[in-house]
């Protein structure tokens, strides 16, 4: 590899938790924020929780001479909460929504309002075309009991998807965002297996920042420590991720996070940590022939394509959970529908019992009468509204379920193509090193 060009890239990403009159010293923290982004001058920051269109006004007239290029993405109730400021100019954009994103009577969580989706933004560095990627995935709540799991597998099938889809093109891909999930996740482990993206935490060559990379920290005074449980030090939610292309390697020189706390300031930045990745472009031109390069890579192909069967299949499992819970809602809400229209119907029975007995008085006071009118018509609004919805929620899981599956029948055709690989690796490793693939029997 004979290296002709190298372009360094500073990112910067960051949830805002930028909720007005909710959230704690909001617009302090705001000035805090682009403070930091006017004196640190970095190529691209990526936000998050900005869920209000004035703050991103503020930072917009405050970065408009270190970052003259920026772009808010709107949806949902309240917005994404997603912006994108950059040195270098933005070219096109896009806005994919999540087609889950949580349950609208879960009203004290939010997410459903705020309307998750996965903003993209197409930059030119240098002579390089570079797809920036910014998203919020949907909270997890409670780790033991997360019913929101088969969402956030969805949303992530979904991100890997546009990702793979409108990348194709790109020299370079960048993520950053809340992903809501931990380094091992089921989404996680989908997203970057399937895109082939790197976590810069783990490919950095050198790091500055909290413990194990942490993004929400028990130490941060934002954060209640019960939120954290089990995990008493804190969690790594929080991410920038990147690959290169044929023609362009990327790696990451050094990644940094905040520690909480902020000198000469009462306060931090926001509830989370920010990230900093610095990333090094560089250009190539291959010596390897193809030959060379497919010998060198059949075996390793091999096992990633095993892999990643096993990772869809267990996120097929979990949404098959979802579609179990789905349709039981479903089912509830239709019973509860139908006991309401009985009700309903008795009601007017009695009422009719005046006109069809003529002297007859009516047998219930008409206060009565109409409050349990009022509640059966409540209750067959209420449950009209979420059989709808649950019908939306099981479209959109049956959805994905079908192309996870269509997926590992793919990448299982692909697997034959390698039927040399096995043996081939059994001669040229010990026994004792062998390590376990997807296709080993089990024990």
């Amino acid at each position: 590899m004979a290296n002709t060009d190298s372009v360094n890239v500073r990112v910067l990403s960051l949830n805002c938790w930028g909720i007005r009159y909710l959230s704690k010293h909001c617009p302090q923290r705001y000035a805090m924020i682009g403070d930091m982004l006017c004196r640190e001058e970095h190529d691209i920051v990526l936000l998050q929780e900005v869920w209000s269109e004035k703050d991103y006004l503020s930072l917009k007239r405050k970065l408009a001479c270190s970052h003259p290029h920026s772009h808010y993405f709107k949806s949902g109730v309240i917005g994404s909460g997603l912006a994108i400021f950059s040195k270098h100019r933005i070219h096109d954009t896009f806005l994919f929504r999540y087609s889950l994103n949580g349950y609208p009577y879960m009203a004290h969580h939010g997410d459903w309002f705020g309307g998750k989706a996965v903003g993209m933004a197409i930059l030119n560095i240098g002579s390089l075309t570079a797809n920036v990627y910014v998203t919020h995935l949907h909270a997890e709540y409670c780790r033991d009991k997360d019913s929101y799991l088969p969402h956030r597998v969805v949303q992530a099938w979904e991100l890997q998807q546009f990702i793979r889809h409108t990348s194709a093109g790109a020299d370079v891909v960048i993520l950053g965002g809340d992903l809501n999930m931990h380094p091992e996740d089921l989404g996680n482990r989908l997203l970057r297996s399937y895109t082939g993206l790197r976590d810069s935490y783990l490919e950095t060559a050198k790091f500055d920042g909290c413990e194990d990379g942490m993004t929400l920290i028990a130490d941060n005074p934002f954060i209640s420590k019960k939120e954290l449980l089990p995990f008493e030090k804190g969690i790594r939610i929080d991410y920038i991720l990147f690959k290169g292309s044929s023609k362009m390697d990327v790696y990451c020189d050094f990644m940094s996070t905040t520690k909480g706390s902020v000198p000469d300031h009462p306060f931090p930045y926001s509830d989370h940590e920010a990230l900093t990745a610095g990333l090094r472009l560089e250009t190539h031109t291959s010596t390897e022939t193809g030959r060379d390069r497919q010998s060198k890579n059949k075996d390793s192909a091999a096992g990633k394509l095993a892999e990643l069967v096993d990772i869809v299949t267990e996120a097929r499992t979990e949404v098959k959970v979802g579609l179990h819970c789905a349709e039981s809602m479903r089912y509830t809400a239709k019973r509860t529908g139908v006991m309401g229209l009985a009700l309903l119907f008795l009601e007017v029975a009695i009422a009719t019992v005046p006109w069809l007995a003529l002297g007859a008085e009516q047998p219930f006071p008409r206060t009565s009468f109409y409050l349990l009118a009022a509640l059966c018509f409540a209750i067959l609004l209420t449950t009209f509204l979420l059989y709808i919805f649950y019908t939306i929620e099981l479209k959109s899981l049956q959805g994905a379920e079908d192309q996870m599956r269509l997926a590992v029948g793919s990448l299982q055709e692909k697997l034959r193509g390698f039927p040399l690989a096995q043996p081939h690796n059994a001669q040229r490793r010990p026994p004792k090193a062998h390590e376990p693939s997807a296709f080993d029997p089990e024990e």
